[in-house]
């Protein structure tokens, strides 16, 4: 238990023992530099349980805390904050217990728990993954690291759209002017290579639109009547007849996309436990709607179309099977995810990381899944994220003016090189050293930019300014790992064993900063949210250089001074490691 867990369960005590009424919880914040104190306890909302003056409660409790936790030497109260002291023994006890934990932090997870799939990526195979893509792929994996982290087991899944008009228009458009090229032939990576008969679709399907509305054809006519558009639908009805020539061209196109994909994903540090395709489960759910129908959490329309009446709930009627009988998403949405909880029985919850323009389409298909009685339904979230934007605008796929992934990782990589040479950081590294880490800082500007960001706000991604050796960045933070394992390997005696000493104000804050990690860890796993640990890394290296530039560590002369301040480096150091862990960023150790 750490000392904010002990205060609190004695604020609550005390506040029974000395008033006769129980609070429901206590608002911590950090001590403010100008009052004496470690952790402050904000008196101002214990006001509903008690009436009275905030000051006279914080004495109260003051005294209280006192004389019944022995960690807690001092207090002081201003107006409504009542400041504790902490004494520097518990700080050192503390620090003596974690040093040797080398997963600090970490919970293991518990085998009878629920388990949890994390939901990413979900590509089209009809282009590469773009910069919108790098947003989600390093949300879902970091959230399900976290989660990991935070002691539960965790499946990391994705959902391939590998069937549907859009891919249809990529393999048409390579039958007619494709003239057999190959990713082999061309050199091109095979995500590449579709996704650019993606575009040459969109391309001649214009010209013909805009010949037939110089015919005489409305704009309306000419979309729906352009030959092309009408080859691609015949292509998909096909496809779904299980004709042979368009399903062997299906498999070949995709299996390109497939190998492209793994050499993104591989170079963007991110993989999966299990894999879903669309082509298998665009059927299911159908016959949940039987079961729906007759448990009246569907009904059905004269014309035969079935629908969830959602109204009663605050939000409209949805139509989860059409007239003919052809599933729509959110029949297929739901399929997918009964299908998954039958995979993995474990399974008690799920995270889908999708865009916030589907906000909708998941409190739906949440609601509706609790309506079937599905008891994990409880425990589904939507882990909704805003746009990655362009200094120069908005992406469009279809037009090829999106940012590719892949191009996007060689440009930090490029501009990482570009900043370190002007910087001049590098002398005696080996040429295969300094592109790996160009490498490592360029991924990991990238990573940190796009995580300390709360997921729900919209980023301006401008690729300079997150390499930036100065600031909340990620090559700011690594080089201050970097500079750690540099006071490290010149620290050439023994220093394993623990130490007494007194604190310098310097060590216990940073003391204090440390022994946020665990809790942090689990802040971040119930918000869903990366740019907890980011954020929290930040402040751990600012508070690790404001003792850097404060202290002296190797040329400290007394020797258990020396070692404290050299342990207390190397766990701030394990410490960035392990948060970066979370993130998927390495660290270098040098720079």
């Amino acid at each position: 238990m750490n000392i904010q867990n002990t205060i609190e369960t004695k604020v609550k005590e005390g506040f029974s023992t000395l008033y006769n009424t129980e609070i429901p919880s206590v608002e911590f914040q950090a001590t403010r530099k100008e009052f004496e104190g470690d952790i402050t306890v904000v008196v101002f909302p214990m006001l509903r349980y008690k009436k009275g003056s905030p000051v006279q409660i914080g004495e109260d409790l003051g005294k209280y805390l006192v004389d019944n936790v022995s960690e807690i030497t001092n207090y002081n109260v201003v107006k409504g904050f009542l400041n504790l002291v902490i004494e520097d023994a518990f700080y050192v006890n503390f620090f003596n217990a974690m040093y040797p934990n080398a997963t600090f932090g970490f919970t293991v997870a518990n085998e009878n728990e629920d388990a949890v799939l994390v939901e990413y990526s979900s590509p089209n195979t009809n282009k590469p993954l773009h910069l919108g893509h790098v947003r989600n792929n390093l949300l879902g994996y970091s959230v399900a690291e976290i989660i990991k982290a935070s002691g539960k087991k965790v499946y990391k899944t994705q959902i391939i759209n590998d069937r549907g008009i859009h891919i249809c228009k990529s393999m048409l458009a390579w039958e007619k002017y494709g003239n057999g090229e190959t990713p082999t032939s061309t050199g091109l990576k095979g995500d590449k290579l579709v996704g650019n008969y993606y575009v040459k679709f969109d391309q001649e399907y214009k010209k013909e639109i805009a010949q037939l509305i110089a015919e005489g054809k409305t704009e309306e006519d000419a979309k729906k009547q352009a030959p092309l558009i009408l080859d691609a639908q015949q292509m998909l009805l096909k496809w779904e007849a299980g004709d042979a020539h368009v399903v062997a061209l299906w498999k070949t196109m995709n299996s390109w996309v497939y190998s492209g994909f793994e050499v993104t994903y591989k170079n963007l540090g991110v993989d999966f436990d299990t894999l879903y395709y669309e082509s298998n489960t665009y059927l299911l759910g159908k016959d949940i709607i039987d079961e729906g129908i007759k448990s009246e959490v569907f009904y059905q329309k004269e014309d035969g179309s079935v629908w969830c009446d959602l109204t009663a709930d605050g939000l409209d009627e949805k139509l989860v099977l059409r007239s003919d009988g052809t599933a729509v998403y959110m029949t297929q949405d739901i399929g997918t995810a009964i299908q998954r909880a039958k995979d993995l029985p474990d399974v008690g919850g799920m995270v889908y990381t999708v865009g916030n323009e589907q906000d909708y389409h998941f409190k739906v298909l949440f609601l509706i899944l609790k309506k079937l009685g599905y008891t994990w339904a409880e425990s589904l979230f939507h882990l909704s994220y805003g746009m990655v934007d362009l200094p120069s605008g908005k992406m469009k796929s279809r037009e090829g003016t999106v940012v590719d992934a892949d191009d996007l990782m060689v440009e930090m990589t490029t501009t990482a090189k570009e900043i370190s040479e002007e910087l001049g950081k590098l002398d005696g590294y080996s040429d295969a050293e300094k592109a790996e880490l160009y490498e490592t800082i360029g991924l990991g500007a990238l990573k940190y930019f796009i995580l300390k960001v709360d997921p729900k706000k919209r980023i301006l991604f401008d690729p300079k300014s997150s390499v930036d050796f100065q600031g909340n960045t990620g090559p700011f933070i690594q080089y201050t790992y970097a500079r750690i394992q540099s006071i490290i390997r010149k620290a050439d005696f023994d220093y394993a064993s623990p130490v007494s000493i007194e604190l310098h104000e310097k060590e216990k804050e940073l003391l204090k900063q440390l022994e946020l990690f665990p809790e942090t860890i689990q802040q971040a796993a119930s918000n869903y949210s990366p740019a907890v640990i980011a954020n929290y890394t930040y402040d751990l290296v600012k508070e690790f250089n404001s003792f850097y530039q404060n202290v002296h560590i190797l040329g400290e002369e007394d020797q258990d001074k020396k070692i404290f301040r050299v342990q207390l480096s190397k766990k701030v150091a394990d410490t960035i490691k392990q948060a970066f862990l979370l993130l998927g960023i390495k660290v270098p150790e040098r720079m």
